[in-house]
């Protein structure tokens, strides 16, 4: 990727340009010293002037008002807000009328900006003092007084804070008067631009020490720049927080947001004061010294997948390169091309107007459609369809075009979603809500409407990053997500008329990658590239887990790597200096989980002795018992030395029921509740009953007895027998009000069992069902 600069040859200022701001993709307003206010025209190429100000006015710092959300993001804004030296901020019409002036500081008015609804303008001056003002422009509050100046300010995400640097400080001020500050050293020398991203809420800042910092919200660095030969004069975040752009004396540098850089370019523009980017993120421009304004449009983005290479070579061209018969083929759009996505065969590229769909089968055909709204900010694919953020909403259309679903939820920016906050699957959309990020919202894929109940999944603490798995059938879906402390949890989706379990899988986890075929987890944990061939195992048997995971050491990826992409067996991992590596993974997993699908039983069985690793056979040990294929599951685990298991095993194949057999397999896997309702749904009272005396559950044993007016003796006795070993003596008021009206003779509870156990016998028989006789309380040993 790199930056393609333009640059007329003689300026149209006169003096230094101090700032630039669009109005809409192809029409920019620029402010110099020269006091003239002039419009670019980009599709025209031409240059007029709009007005002319005061001589005594001159202009620090530009904001246009922001467009409403959900409206045309193509819309234009229609005013203005310059800051000036002479202590003076002015909103001003698109036409160039001064609406409005107000004194604000006693010195310069170095930086103002709109809050991102539009209802405030922050102002920082020379005098050090930070204020709020209505769109009207009356005074709301003086949020901070310093006795240094402030030389630039930004909004928080969520523009209840304000960043603003102080010296070699960065301060985030909330606007609640009793919330805490944040500040720390930022720079070694002072600090003379900061932005702040509401996408990936991450944080700039640029200083005369010529370094510029990535930051995270709570003052953590995560990136420093080398020194550069002259102080860092502008930084600015891209919309969608991708990439920032920097700015120096003879410099223009386009970097990642993790830090490193893409391009440099040396254009003969003086310092650049001020740089700003297009609504769409397609292009930068920026005010510099020497009077010019310089246009940088970004170019070279490049997508991989399997063995198609595509990139974008010019604005409405792309060039795809398929390296196993190096085939080229030419793409051309009519309009320049703002996004794009290469996955499952498909190639979905969003222009300003139109969406493409290209098959890898034959690029010569596209399936073309208008878009619904403005620039397309986010674009997701999966196997079956592909994800639009549009404006306000959420787009869901087929390979073949057609529009599936929308999905919205209530008081969301569907502008600031990216690729760690929203995820797709076959069946499901998830969105991580950003005003109370605790909450994920589920919606079904094909009908755009809230899953089940329509509660989010909620989680004790913030969560950072979300992922669906790809395979299998929509009932088992699972959703892997990252929290605050970097602790890796799995959940189901769908679990109807039960509350979502989240279940840990992991610590310190860094970034995660579900496989594009197979139900595969892979991440980076700690400094282990670790990946969970099974990760469902957690709600099958708790234990296996560490025995479905594989991990090799990940120094060699250094500090902050990304997982790009996970592709068959293969892993792409961008590492913090930009440079790409990939690793293999085993592919016998992968391979299991096709036979598992297609019931394939005695293949995996053979596949796993082939292979001779104890992690195929963990797998196979929990898909069988997910699947409630004892046979394999006895196979399986007596593989990997789990003999008090196959025992359990064996004794759940001589149950005389199919219920019965069904609750212990849920017992097996911990679910106790879930074992005891199949129990009692299938009418099996004293099992029920017994089931919870094998579970030193007495209580419950003692309600089901008195609820169902049986076996109430049975639980006293069993309850003074578990006492009488113990040498203890009963001091629960339940079980001591109902042994005085109870006698306990152990002959006839003997007899009531014997006949308990005719009648399941009978049942099964009756049901077609074979068993030997046995009793139906297993002693629970896991």
């Amino acid at each position: 990727m790199r930056l393609k600069t333009s640059l007329l040859k003689e300026p149209k200022h006169k003096e230094l340009v101090s700032c630039v701001g669009w109005t809409s993709v192809d029409e920019l307003y620029s402010c110099s010293d020269d006091h003239q206010i002039l419009k670019w025209n980009l599709l025209n190429g031409e240059t007029s002037l709009i007005v002319k100000l005061p001589d005594d006015t001159y202009p620090i710092d530009l904001h246009w008002f922001p467009r409403n959300v959900g409206s045309k993001k193509q819309g234009q804004s229609d005013m203005f807000a310059l800051t000036s030296s002479d202590g003076k901020f002015h909103l001003i019409s698109k036409i160039g009328r001064i609406e409005k002036s107000v004194e604000a500081h006693s010195g310069a008015v170095l930086a103002g900006r709109w809050n991102y609804d539009g209802t405030a303008l922050v102002t920082a001056g020379e005098d050090g003092h930070i204020k709020i003002w209505s769109k009207s422009g009356m005074l709301r509050s003086t949020l901070a007084q310093n006795g240094l100046p402030v030389y630039s300010v930004a909004w928080g995400p969520d523009s209840e804070k304000v960043l603003y640097p102080l010296g070699k400080q960065l301060i985030i001020k909330p606007l609640q008067p009793s919330s805490k500050v944040l500040q720390w050293k930022a720079h070694d020398g002072v600090i003379l631009k900061v932005d702040w991203n509401p996408v990936n809420d991450l944080i700039l800042s640029a200083g005369e020490d010529c370094k510029y910092k990535v930051w995270d919200s709570y003052g953590r660095a995560l990136y420093s720049s080398p020194s550069h030969e002259y102080p860092i004069t502008s930084v600015s975040w891209a919309p969608d927080g991708e990439l920032f752009a920097v700015g120096s004396f003879h410099t223009l540098r386009l970097c990642d947001k993790t830090g490193w850089s893409y391009a440099l370019e040396k254009p003969t523009t003086g310092s650049i004061f001020s740089l700003t980017w297009s609504i769409d993120g397609t292009q930068v421009a920026g005010a510099c010294g020497n009077g010019h304004v310089i246009f940088a449009h970004v170019i070279e983005q490049h997508w991989e997948w399997k063995n198609f290479e595509v990139t974008l070579t010019k604005r409405r061209a792309m060039q795809v390169r398929n390296v196993i018969n190096d085939a080229v083929d030419l793409l051309e759009f009519r309009d320049r091309v703002i996004k794009a996505s290469l996955k499952y065969g498909h190639l979905v590229v969003s222009t300003s107007l139109q969406c493409y769909v290209f098959s890898t089968k034959n690029w010569n055909t596209p399936l073309i459609f208008d878009l619904k709204e403005g620039t397309v900010s986010l674009i997701l694919q999966c196997e079956r369809h592909f994800l639009l953020v549009d404006g306000g909403s959420l787009f869901l259309y087929s390979y073949e075009g057609r529009l599936i679903s929308s999905s919205k939820v209530p008081g969301m920016r569907a502008d600031i979603l990216n690729a760690q906050t929203v995820s797709l699957s076959n069946d499901t959309i998830a969105i991580k809500d950003k005003t109370d990020e605790k909450l994920i919202y589920l919606f079904d894929a094909l009908s755009g409407k809230p899953l089940g109940d329509g509660k989010p999944l909620t989680h004790k603490i913030e969560v950072v990053e979300i992922a669906l798995d790809q395979g299998g059938p929509a009932n088992e879906r699972k959703i892997a997500f990252v929290d605050k402390n970097r602790d890796l949890y799995i959940s189901t989706v769908r679990k109807l008329g039960k509350e979502q379990r989240a279940v840990k899988i992991g610590s310190m986890v860094h970034t995660l990658a579900w496989s594009d075929v197979s139900n595969i987890l892979c991440g980076i944990q700690d400094s282990r590239f670790t990946v969970w061939h099974y990760p469902s195992v957690a709600y099958v048997d708790k234990e296996l887990l560490q025995k479905t995971i594989t991990e090799k050491d990940g120094s060699e990826y250094s500090k902050s790597p990304q997982i790009v992409s996970f592709v068959g067996n293969r892993v792409t991992i961008r590492k913090s200096d930009g440079s790409l590596v990939h690793t293999n993974i085993s592919p016998y997993p992968a391979i299991i989980h096709d036979y598992i699908t297609a019931a394939k039983w005695g293949e995996a069985v053979r596949l796993c002795r082939f292979v001779k690793e104890q992690t195929t056979w963990a797998c196979l040990a929990a898909m069988a018992i997910a699947n409630k294929d004892m046979s394999t599951a006895e196979i399986a685990y007596a593989a990997i030395g789990e003999i008090d298991k196959v025992q359990y095993i064996n004794s759940i194949k001589d149950l005389p029921s199919k219920e019965l057999r069904l609750a212990h397999i849920q017992l097996f896997s911990g679910n106790f509740q879930d074992a005891e309702a199949i129990i009692l749904q299938a009418g099996l009272i004293y099992q029920a009953i017994q089931l919870n005396i094998d579970s030193y559950n007495w209580e419950r044993a003692l309600e089901l007895a008195v609820k169902n007016k049986t076996h109430v003796d049975t639980v006293l006795a069993y309850r003074q027998k578990y006492l009488n070993d113990f040498n203890k003596k009963e001091t629960n008021k339940r079980f001591l009000q109902y042994a005085e009206g109870v006698e306990v003779d152990w002959e006839k509870i003997r007899a009531k069992i014997e006949m308990e156990e005719v009648k399941a016998r009978e049942r099964a028989s009756t049901g077609g069902l074979q068993g030997p006789s046995t009793r139906s309380s297993i002693s629970l040993q896991h």
